[in-house]
């Protein structure tokens, strides 16, 4: 019994994020080759870090996050909920994106959606 309890002190993390935000980058999100909007990859990594955002809002670039007729989906998620957003064509929502992690770096809570991207929301298991 001993070990069981071991093996649960071992999967407590030591890293409190407050929020995660998932980037889809599967079979279709950003393939430029099949005539899909691209997604910033390179520039959303390289801006989280240097904010040094991760520690408090963790960044993943994910496999297929679905649905894929809504291209380039990102989710949100936190303690309370999770959110989707789909259909991003340009590099605005992801730019507010990075402005939404920042104000809950500096809130030390999730702030409260843009409303820029409340248009890219949708309800994913409707």
């Amino acid at each position: 019994m001993e070990e069981v309890s071991e093996l649960v002190k071992a999967r407590v993390t030591k890293r409190q994020v407050i929020a995660q935000v998932m980037v889809c980058a599967g079979c279709c999100c950003g393939k430029t080759e099949k005539g899909k909007p691209e997604i910033p990859l390179d520039w959303l990594k390289k801006a989280w870090k240097e904010r040094k955002l991760l520690k408090t809002v963790q960044l993943t670039i994910t496999g297929c996050l679905g649905p894929c007729d809504l291209v380039n989906v990102v989710s949100i998620m936190t303690g309370q909920e999770q959110r989707y957003f789909g259909g991003i064509v340009t590099d605005e929502p992801y730019h507010t994106l990075l402005e939404w992690a920042e104000s809950t770096r500096l809130l030390g809570q999730p702030a409260p959606i843009p409303e820029s991207l409340l248009a890219y929301e949708f309800d994913r298991f409707a």
